[in-house]
């Protein structure tokens, strides 16, 4: 059973947690309740109506968030020549072939997003054991393989991020950090439900929004209404 501290137990009795909230409703509640000294991220976890071990399933993408995400995103790109020198001057921390690769094998993983050129691939696929656990393996369907690393760079640092069924179906996309005005979040909120909405597979039956929560990093979760998630100022 996990253990949460009194700072928990006070957040979760200044709300309903088992009423299902607007999404309105429920950021308000979430920068209320939070009683953190840090900037916490706000997130929400979202259950789909999908079967992730179906190919046809698999719910995966990005979304550009508005707001931008409140965080300093490091990226680390493998390309070579014109594409490398346009991916530095685009901000990315970390850029190279071979030797990014060493680095990695040997343990270096600074970095939020890995970004790829189509002729680096194989060799990055050698990194799979280091960088798929932790959901850095670059990937077409999310831009992140691309002939363009540097607008990658600049999309990914100005707030673009990636989302992914796990097994279960959940997805979990950051949404900004509690320093964020209200409207901010909102704004975030709806532009990761119109982007979900939009990536619903064709073969997904019944319910496809099952239970959505929003929470801060330490705080509880609060229930939003899956009938109510167009209910929202922005």
């Amino acid at each position: 059973m996990a253990f949460h501290g009194k700072k928990y137990a006070d957040a979760v009795k200044r709300y309903n947690r088992e009423h299902h909230h607007t999404p309105s409703e429920a950021i308000d509640i979430v920068k209320m309740i939070s009683t953190r000294n840090f900037d916490e991220s706000v997130d929400i976890s979202v259950r789909l109506g999908v079967d992730p071990r179906k190919a046809d399933q698999m719910v995966r993408g990005t979304v550009a968030l508005p707001a931008g995400t409140g965080k300093d995103v490091r990226v680390a790109v493998f390309a070579q020549g014109d594409a490398a020198a346009a991916a530095l001057a685009a901000g990315a921390e970390f850029v190279g072939a071979e030797d990014l690769a060493a680095q990695i094998e040997g343990g270096m993983l600074d970095f939020d997003v890995t970004i790829a050129t189509p002729d680096m691939m194989p060799l990055v696929g050698r990194l799979g054991r280091a960088l798929g656990p932790r959901g850095l393996m670059p990937n077409p369907k999310t831009g992140t393989v691309t002939p363009d690393p540097a607008k990658a760079v600049s999309e990914f640092k100005g707030g673009k991020v990636e989302y992914r069924t796990d097994r279960h179906g959940n997805v979990h996309v950051p949404i900004g950090r509690m320093s964020f005005e209200a409207a901010a979040l909102r704004q975030n909120f709806a532009a990761v439900i119109e982007e979900l909405h939009r990536a619903k597979p064709a073969s997904a039956k019944g319910r496809y929004f099952r239970k959505l929560t929003v929470s801060s990093t330490m705080g509880p979760g609060v229930h939003i209404d899956v009938h109510r998630l167009d209910d929202v100022e922005v």
